[in-house]
């Protein structure tokens, strides 16, 4: 790949945050110089459903030659950037308590159905964290279950249909967030036990994700000594690559969570976080607050550790075929032509069948 190519097409490495219910000036630049992999939404981008609608379909298109994620946190309970008149769908912890695969299965196919409806492709979710730690002020109720074996067979279920239904999914956090006591948005989690128990117990869910040919997997701002004494499992080499696509066989992309979080922003800059992430073997970055200049910075980065070195070319284009090939998956043929009209969205979002599936989960809050 030529220097020139390689500017070009870094940005696909890139799932971008950005401020306002409108695509930001800074953004569709960095769109322009350097590609764009996706963008996530949060609360601060949306106004109403038809605005999302349009938002979405803008996105998708900030660079033709490759279509854009547009992604979402929307996974049910507190985390859940799509509110009124989506579906609002209670917390997953509902689903491993009911035990029941076929109302996780009726879940995940509303959930896709709505957010295809606005035209999200990528969904953070669901949370494969087995949540074995009851102080845990992070996971709590995102996770399916307390029992790996739950969180695997529910997990896989909302996985296979979800991605039926056309949005590409992410199992997250891996390698297992869900026995930690402390947030990694503030701060990085230690999590101590032996790879024995890791394989038992943190992994099992993830095995079973990648069964189901779960598109894409996101790491953990979490330090785990057994497998890495020095990184966080974002940045760490021996848990992306080793763990994760040598011993687990994953074929899919591999996304960091946000680069911005204090558990790695306190000890790396963002910019040398990212490198870091790539070469440990992630596909994409997100980096999620809006800004810019941070944002084209981190570009700027990856591209000059390839120049001088630091980052091998072939790590960076495996990660890109990785991009390319998922969003071949996902992407090819279901773009829209133009956003969903009002009453499309009207009859879709927060129907009658999705919000009995809703009432059904409540009953085990």
């Amino acid at each position: 790949m030529s220097p020139s190519a390689l500017r070009r097409q870094i940005g696909q490495l890139l799932i971008a945050g950005f401020a306002g219910t409108e695509i930001s000036v800074e953004l569709k630049s960095i769109a322009r110089e350097f590609g764009l992999g996706g963008v996530i939404l949060f609360a601060r981008n949306i106004a109403d459903a038809e605005q999302v609608a349009g938002l979405a379909f803008e996105a998708a298109r900030l660079t033709p030659e490759m279509p854009a994620w547009v992604s979402v946190d929307q996974e049910g309970g507190r985390v859940a950037r799509l509110k009124h008149p989506f579906t609002v769908w209670p917390p997953m912890a509902t689903l491993g308590r009911s035990g029941d695969v076929a109302l996780a299965e009726r879940f995940a196919r509303a959930l896709a159905v709505e957010m295809t409806a606005v035209g999200v492709t990528l969904d953070y979710a669901p949370v494969l964290d087995v949540h074995t730690n009851a102080d845990n002020p992070i996971i709590g109720d995102r996770a399916l279950a307390a029992n790996a074996a739950d969180v695997a067979r529910l997990g896989e279920a909302i996985i296979r249909v979800m991605q039926a239904e056309g949005v590409a999914a992410c199992g997250k956090h891996f390698p297992g967030h869900g026995d930690t006591s402390t947030d990694s948005h503030l701060e990085l989690p230690l999590v101590e036990h032996p790879p024995e128990r890791l394989r038992d117990v943190e992994l099992v869910p993830f095995r079973a994700a990648i069964a189901a040919g779960v598109a894409s997997i996101m790491t953990a701002h979490i330090l785990m000594p057994a497998l890495d004494e020095q990184r966080p499992a974002t940045l760490s080499t021996r848990v992306v690559t080793g763990m994760l696509r040598e011993d687990l066989h994953y074929e899919g992309v591999i996304l960091s969570d946000d680069l911005e979080m204090k558990a790695i922003a306190r000890d790396y800059q963002v910019p040398v976080a990212a490198v870091l992430a790539i070469e440990a073997g992630c596909d994409g970055v997100l980096i999620c607050s809006g800004d810019g200049e941070t944002q084209a910075a981190t570009l700027e980065a990856l591209v000059h550790a390839v120049e001088d070195g630091r980052l091998r070319l072939s790590r960076v284009e495996d990660a890109l075929m990785r991009q390319r090939r998922a969003k071949e998956r996902f992407l090819a043929g279901r773009v829209a032509s133009r956003p969903a009209s009002a009453k499309v969205l009207r009859q879709t979002l927060g129907q009658d069948a999705h919000r009995q599936v809703a009432d059904e989960m409540a009953r085990f809050i």
